[in-house]
Order: C-alpha cells, then structure tokens, then sequence
C-alpha cells in the first residue's frame, strides 16, 4: 500500500514538473520580448516544485521508517511531556512593515512557525531593509524583503501580482504599517491627519484588496489587522491615530462577515504600549508613569504580539473571524 502511495505520488510530481516546462514554453512565446522575466518566474516555479518534491520524499522516508522500526524514539514525544505546538508549515505571509518594531517579531513567529515570510518597506528604508534582512539571516530565518508604498494602490495592486507569480499563493496577510503624527485637534495640520488615515488606514484596503481575489479563488486566507488599544479606548493628541485605528476594527469586522463561508478569517490583533527599542529609549520617568497604568505591572514584549498573530493565522485558527485580540496587560478591558 505504502508503495502505490509513493508511486502516485512520483507520478504526481512528474506530471506538474512536465506541466511546468508546457507552461514556461507557451510563456515564452507569448512573451518573446520579455525573456529574463519569463526566465525568472519559471525559476521560482521550478524551486516551488522542487521544495514539495523533497518534502514529499522526506515523508516517504519517515513513513518507511516507522514501518521498520516501529519501536524506534526517533521524533516521538516522551510520556507525560508538555504538547507542543505544530509547525504550520506551507504559507506565504506577507507583513506590511514588517522592518518596523512590532513588525520584526510577527516576521519572526509566523516564520517559526514554518511560514515563508515577506516584509514590506518604502523606499527610503531600503538599506536598512537589506540589513535587517541580513539580521533575519543571521537569526536563522530567510525572510523575503519587497519595498512597496502602501498607500498607493497601484502599488500594491502590482506587489501582489509580483508575489502571486513568485510565490504561487499568498495566504496570510498582516497589515502592521503605520505612523504616528500626534498633536491635539485644535493644533493638527490637516497634513498629519491625511498623512496617518493614508498609512495607517488606506493601506489596508490597498493591501487587501490587491490580495482578496487570490484568497477568495482559492478559498483559504487568513487577514490579520493590527490595530490598537488607542482605537479601542482613544487617547489625547491621537486622534488621527484613534480614527484609523478603530477603523481597522470596523473594516475587520465586515469584511470577516463578507469572506465568513469562504475559508478566509479577518481578525485584529490590539496591541497596548509594547517594549521595543524605541519605547525603551524614552526617558525612565515617562515609562515608569505608562507601566504605572497597566494592571500587569510592565510593557508587552514584541514577541507576545508576534505570537497573538501566529495564533490567528494558524490553520486550526479557523473558526475565529471578525474578532479582536487585545494584548494591552488590561490596560483596556472595554
């Protein structure tokens, strides 16, 4: 039985790698006069297809295995040990600023959980977007890079077909990008409102919508918003910031009604004050006065927020959309 598996499966792979070479010819043809392109996109199919071949290999090999050493511990969990969570292996994230300090640590748990990962940046940050990336490397995460300006929408329409072609699918999207222009509404220039409803709001229609139809064609998504404790709660001299943010609640939540039946979950992850290295560089007294008000004694680590969205963009996250998770330390309970 266990042979006929894995002829079928050989099969399988024989059949899409000579699809391929079908596919890449007739592009090549339709599009003579475009060949490095041609050539670059066939290249990532054909690494796409060689990845699930080996992967497919190494779980015949595992199967076999098993079969021939029944007893073996090899990848058995010993008795009465802690549940582990489960690689969610196969996806492509997209993180819109994910060089940004929260962003840094949702790149970091979705690719842990055996995500493939691309951040976005704009075009200023592009050298320090190459040494973050190297920073990633480092770390042991090969995550993709691609400079985008997320409120044009031509943009994102033309990144997503980019990564579309790169990666075949995108089926988790994390709209983190955002700016803050505080000052009190009676003080505001009306270029600092625009400014963060643009970055903070537009964005993730441009974002989403440019990705939507690949989600809804294939009938599997996962869109994560983050948004806010002072979206939820408001906070003076924010209310630019505010609006935005507590209009991502309200797009969440329909849209979560619109894509429900089709295995697509939109859900917002609210952050309250967060311990990156820009809050940490703030004067102690000004920290000390912000932890004073939070219930759990102290800022939230990057990393709980990066593990909020995991969570939400897991496969077995599939019955929560439209939902709100507040990571605030009970800032905010409302």
């Amino acid at each position: 039985m266990s042979k006929q598996i894995a002829q079928g499966d050989y099969l399988e792979m024989f059949t899409e790698f000579t699809n391929q070479l079908q596919r890449t010819q007739t592009e090549m043809i339709e599009n003579w006069h475009d060949p490095m392109g041609v050539t670059m996109n066939s290249f990532f199919e054909f690494a796409e297809i060689a990845n699930s071949a080996v992967n497919q290999i190494a779980q015949q090999h595992a199967v076999a295995m098993e079969s021939f050493f029944p007893n073996a511990t090899i990848n058995k969990r010993p008795t009465g040990s802690a549940v582990t969570v489960q690689p969610d292996t196969g996806h492509v994230a997209v993180v819109t600023g994910g060089i940004g300090g929260i962003g840094t640590d949702i790149c970091r748990s979705l690719a842990k959980h055996g995500n493939k990962v691309i951040a976005t940046y704009i075009s200023f940050e592009a050298e320090r977007a190459i040494e973050w990336q190297k920073e990633r490397l480092e770390e042991g995460l090969d995550i993709h890079v691609v400079e985008c300006d997320v409120t044009n929408f031509r943009a994102c329409k033309k990144m997503a077909k980019e990564l579309e072609l790169q990666f075949r699918s995108v089926d988790i999207l994390v709209n983190c990008a955002g700016i803050t222009r505080d000052a009190t509404l009676k003080k505001m220039e009306a270029e600092n409102w625009h400014a963060v409803l643009k970055t903070n709001l537009d964005s993730v229609f441009n974002v989403t919508r440019s990705f939507i139809n690949g989600m809804v064609k294939r009938q599997y998504g996962r869109i994560i918003n983050i948004s806010s404790v002072n979206g939820l709660k408001g906070q003076f001299g924010q209310t630019n910031y505010s609006a935005a943010k507590a209009g991502m609640v309200g797009f969440t939540k329909s849209l979560a009604r619109e894509l429900a039946d089709g295995g697509i979950t939109v859900n917002t992850v609210s952050p309250g004050y967060v311990g990156t290295s820009m809050v940490e560089a703030m004067p102690k007294d000004i920290v000390d006065s912000i932890v004073a008000k939070i219930p759990v004694g102290r800022l939230a680590k990057p990393s709980e927020i990066g593990d909020a969205v995991a969570f939400l963009a897991h496969t077995n996250s599939g019955y929560i959309t439209g939902s709100d998770i507040s990571v605030n330390g009970g800032l905010f309970m409302g």
